[in-house]
């Protein structure tokens, strides 16, 4: 639901400024995907949920991601502990990533541009400040991001307890990749 909260007030925030439907980039289907690779464990798991919308007129996005959605893990029970023992998911079943786009991107100029996002990262309920580097691919009326970035456990209030600190790495590699379209075109 708090997606849903995110996607819309970053429409309606577009739309109270003067700017139309078609102004908007809404992407729906977007992969996220982790690795945690600790001395004793590899953990993968990929999401198809990410969804988030870009604004290039105010340079203001919004990503959100059901923590529920991922898959992949080495057993249904690693994926349990994933779930309710370190992301807590009932309290917390969602993470997002709000903000805006550093760099002056001219969107209706086809192109691959290096681009930062700096915003606020919202993950197990504690929110940080981060820019996240990224590139995005502009063409016909659509808007492809790709991005890798590292997140600390400890930043996000995340505890590991010491019996198993060798099989979940302290920092967990992140990938998204998502294409957006623009709003008239979807």
């Amino acid at each position: 639901m708090k997606q849903l909260i995110l996607i819309v007030y970053l429409f309606f925030l577009a739309l109270g400024a003067g700017y139309s439907q078609e102004d908007v980039f809404i992407g729906e289907h977007g992969t996220a995907t982790f690795k945690s690779e600790a001395p004793l464990e590899i953990i993968n798991a990929k999401s198809t949920a990410l969804r988030g919308a870009i604004d290039p007129e105010t340079k203001s996005f919004a990503f959100s991601l059901n923590i529920n959605s991922f898959q992949g893990f080495n057993s249904d029970m690693q994926r349990t502990h994933f779930l309710e023992n370190y992301m807590e998911q009932k309290s917390f079943p969602q993470a997002t990533f709000t903000g805006k786009l550093i760099e002056d991107i001219t969107f209706n100029i086809p192109g691959t541009y290096s681009v930062r996002a700096k915003g606020m990262l919202d993950i197990h309920g504690v929110s940080k400040e981060r820019i996240i580097r990224g590139t995005l691919i502009i063409k016909d009326g659509t808007a492809h991001v790709e991005a890798n970035f590292s997140v600390p456990v400890t930043d996000h209030g995340i505890a590991i307890p010491k019996i198993v600190k060798q099989k979940i790495a302290e920092q967990i590699s992140v990938s998204i990749d998502i294409e957006f379209v623009q709003g008239s075109k979807s």
